[in-house]
């Protein structure tokens, strides 16, 4: 009696097998696309590289990339919240500074009782932190 048996490497089956998936945009809803793509612009850096109307997209370094959607009924969450999913953590060097640049931007801050984050509100009321760069 023969029994064929056939060795099959992990790491091959699995790279066969499993799909390959990347992040492409992080997508925020908004009323209105373009007002809150400048806002983000101006505080990341950031240039516009698409506008639709409904969609605006903006680039960052390598593939980073925001997409702002619109979403007409869009309505903000209020903070602290158990309906919060999703937020932005931006790393800075200096929390003062990047305080007072985003706030002048059209940010509001609406917690800062953490030394290591500070918690702010986006122009229509997406949470974002900055993080101290540790």
């Amino acid at each position: 009696m023969f029994i064929d048996v056939t060795w099959v490497n992990p790491v091959i089956l699995t790279a066969m097998t499993t799909p390959r998936i990347t992040v492409d945009y992080t997508v925020l809803d908004c009323p209105e696309p373009a007002a809150l793509a400048r806002f983000y612009s101006t505080i990341l850096g950031w240039e516009s590289v698409r506008d639709d109307g409904d969609w605006v997209v903006i680039h960052g370094p390598g593939e980073l990339r925001l997409a702002f959607q619109r979403a007409p009924e869009f309505t903000p969450i209020d903070w602290p919240s158990e309906g919060i999913k999703i937020h932005l953590d931006l790393v800075v060097d200096d929390m003062e500074q990047a305080r007072d640049f985003v706030v002048d931007a059209g940010a509001e801050l609406i917690d800062h009782a953490q030394s290591s984050f500070w918690v702010f509100r986006d122009p229509v009321g997406h949470i974002f932190c900055l993080c101290k760069r540790s």
